[in-house]
């Protein structure tokens, strides 16, 4: 258990220096932005006065150093700023639409958690077999597919010529409409998974493959205990534990892809804050959406990480 808290606290040590990090890249990158602040927040009509003096309110004439200083200490007290173009704390905007990305994530990773655990056992058990060479190629094609050109595809053919799942429209709240819901985040959910499937069920067969090569389960076999017995028991235990690690590094990629996919879709989530923030010069947003996605990325990382020890206890001692 001490091993596992000095885990948890090495990835905790972390997170202030990403925080750092993260919030000064974002700074410097707009800082670049040709798009007024005061202009976008006041309008096109608005006096240079008017402009002047709402640069000199939010301290948009300070130096960047200054700016990010203020930045941080808002931070620490819980505030991420204004969202100048809808006079909205960032705070309440990223609270609204990262519970949606997060669901979208969540859904997305739990389709391909599904899709590769039977496609990679399934490989695995009929190894250089018909089944095992069609399952290897499809997981190249999944692997290679983009997830945006893929939500494309899926647009073109289960809503524009099919009709069956809605592509854009309002997000039913999941407690009062659940199908309804569902049916809105199904296909950026398989978008997101497809490609996450591919190099999953790959780790998975291989994994799988070298523990049923262990002479443990050969005797275990030669002892009478049916095969798909053993493999539930013992071999997906063991074989998990490569494929657990790559699927903490693919979910900083769902994230990422979740962005994206929000914009194809019309999800309001963070993909359209961001966009939003990116498109109108608004520092503050952008801020708070990385950030809230860096740490949603940490602690993922640290669940990920424990459950290494609940598949493998043997790792406590490490």
């Amino acid at each position: 258990m001490s091993n596992t808290l000095r885990l948890i606290g090495r990835r905790l040590l972390q997170l202030p220096i990403m925080i750092l990090g993260i919030t000064f890249l974002v700074f410097f990158v707009m800082s670049f932005s040709p798009v007024d602040p005061a202009r976008t927040a006041l309008g096109e009509t608005a006096s240079p006065d008017a402009l002047e003096s709402y640069r000199d309110a939010q301290g948009l004439n300070d130096p960047l150093l200054v700016r990010y200083g203020d930045f941080l200490a808002g931070l620490l007290r819980g505030d991420l700023g204004t969202y100048s173009a809808r006079s909205l704390p960032v705070s309440e905007e990223v609270a609204r639409a990262f519970p949606i990305t997060l669901s979208l994530t969540f859904l997305g990773l739990v389709i391909a958690v599904v899709l590769a655990l039977a496609l990679g056992v399934l490989a695995a058990v009929y190894r250089d077999r018909w089944p095992d060479k069609i399952i290897r190629i499809v997981g190249v094609a999944s692997l290679s597919t983009p997830s945006f050109w893929l939500a494309i595809l899926l647009i073109q053919l289960f809503t524009l010529q099919l009709s069956i799942l809605p592509a854009s429209g309002r997000l039913p709240d999941f407690s009062s409409d659940p199908v309804g819901w569902l049916a809105r985040m199904a296909l950026p959910a398989v978008a997101l998974a497809i490609p996450v499937t591919g190099q999953l069920s790959r780790v998975i067969r291989t994994s799988t493959v070298e523990e049923l090569d262990r002479d443990y389960v050969r005797t275990a076999l030669g002892a009478g205990i049916p095969r798909h017995i053993v493999v539930a028991r013992n071999v997906l235990r063991n074989a998990l534990i490569t494929p657990v690690t790559v699927l903490g590094l693919r979910v900083g990629y769902l994230i990422g892809g979740a962005v994206v996919i929000e914009v194809i879709f019309a999800i309001p989530g963070m993909g359209t804050l961001i966009l939003n923030g990116v498109t109108n010069n608004e520092p503050n947003l952008v801020q708070g959406v990385t950030l809230a996605v860096a740490l949603a990325f940490v602690v993922i990382n640290i669940i990920v990480d424990l459950l290494y020890v609940l598949i493998n206890p043997r790792i406590r001692a490490v």
